[in-house]
């Protein structure tokens, strides 16, 4: 399938899947080139001559590197043709991997981890508003499910083939044939992804302006919140298995857990479009009765609890995405960028909020303040219907029109 390279390709009623995929691979370089020291872990530590301990900050510098770059990023790009900003995330990418597969060094590594991340930065925060770009406003929800689908499958999937490929390749054969993917990729958007132009320089909302707009702050506090809970459960996930007796069992739970993600995906994918903000609530309560179920430590709930968890949580980034979109307007790729920093924020807050709970009162007491968490955020998306007057969670309680753009 081809495009031309301006913004009058015209956007048909059906969903042009290649191009789709294409942002699909982009979100599945970016979390695959985030997680991959996490399964390469021994390697680089005896490669590298340093400690594990060191070898993990791989992943700080490249979460460091999104949070602190994301805003501005996205921001100084907003006047370049959209393909042109996707294409130079890619590129990121293909250099800081490539050098990092060579680096003879830690420190030079680290700066390298910190680019990388910023290159993530960039993605993260251009994908939705490419994605929704792509397609008529009816279809903007499905488009963006499909956009997201990278996440989820580098997780379940990429991850555990990426360390099979360390343990007969080495560390960096492995990032090498990342890089390669990534080449691979700037080629297969050039012929799949339509271009759009910039906006105007006088159009350009500064990310003060986007913050304030109604509904923005909102969507953020509940992002905050929903993934604050998440990944203190999820960076934890060992010590919880462990006090249900099934330790040993982690590869299986955290397959599970992917493969009812993509479940969730494909659910909210359908849906999206009609029924964001019930579907918000929705995944938000079952979120909290998979929090209860791993609170019973036992192998049959814990189970059940990760399904539940996975399903609920796997259409999150496309919930909480479009609702971020509407919500913006024409700040939509300003608020975008807003949406990585605060989910990086909750990620970083995350492991250290489960570190000192599990040091301090242990994984008893993880699922009052997961709860906790999780009634504040689902408050959020109830009140802001009452608090917008033009709502990013929906035009009422079970529909949701997509503004047009």
């Amino acid at each position: 399938m081809s495009h031309t390279s301006t913004a009058s390709v015209s956007r048909t009623e059906r969903l042009p899947l290649s191009g789709l995929l294409a942002l699909a691979m982009t979100g599945f370089i970016a979390i695959l080139s985030e997680t991959l020291p996490a399964g390469l872990l021994d390697q680089i530590a005896d490669g590298m001559q340093i400690s594990q301990a060191m070898a993990g900050q791989w992943v700080t510098a490249y979460a460091l590197g999104s949070l602190l770059t994301a805003i501005p990023l996205v921001t100084l790009t907003q006047g370049w043709s959209r393909r042109r900003a996707l294409l130079l995330a890619i590129i990121g990418f293909v250099l800081f991997n490539g050098l990092t597969a060579v680096s003879p060094s830690n420190g030079l590594t680290l700066v390298l981890r910190f680019f990388t991340g910023a290159a993530a930065g960039l993605t993260w925060g251009l994908i939705a508003g490419h994605a929704r770009r792509m397609v008529p406003a009816a279809l903007q929800g499905r488009a963006m499910a499909v956009a997201m689908l990278g996440q989820p499958i580098a997780l379940s999937l990429g991850l555990p083939i990426a360390t099979w490929l360390g343990a007969g390749l080495g560390w960096r054969a492995t990032f090498a044939v990342v890089t390669l993917v990534a080449v691979l990729l700037v080629a297969w958007v050039l012929r799949a992804v339509p271009d759009y132009p910039g906006q105007a320089s006088g159009k350009r909302p500064a990310a003060w302006q986007v913050l304030r707009t109604p509904g923005v702050a909102l969507v953020l506090l509940v992002i905050l919140a929903w993934v604050l809970a998440h990944n203190v459960l999820y960076t934890y996930i060992v010590p919880l298995l462990a006090g249900a007796g099934m330790a040993a069992e982690i590869g299986q739970v955290l397959m599970l857990f992917g493969l009812a993600a993509l479940a969730g995906i494909a659910l909210v994918g359908l849906l999206v479009d009609r029924y964001l903000r019930m579907l918000v609530l929705l995944s938000l309560a079952g979120f909290a009765l998979a929090t209860w179920l791993l609170g019973q430590a036992s192998p049959w709930a814990m189970y059940l609890s990760v399904m539940l968890w996975g399903l609920t949580y796997g259409g999150a980034p496309t919930l909480l995405q479009t609702a971020c979109a509407d919500a913006a307007g024409e700040g939509g790729d300003v608020a975008q960028s807003m949406l990585v920093t605060v989910w990086n924020s909750a990620i970083a807050l995350g492991g250290i909020v489960g570190g000192l709970l599990l040091a301090g009162v242990g994984v008893g007491a993880f699922g009052a303040v997961v709860l906790g968490l999780i009634v504040v955020a689902w408050g959020v998306a109830w009140a802001a219907l009452d608090l917008t007057g033009n709502p990013p969670l929906s035009s009422d309680l079970l529909t949701h029109t997509t503004p047009p753009t």
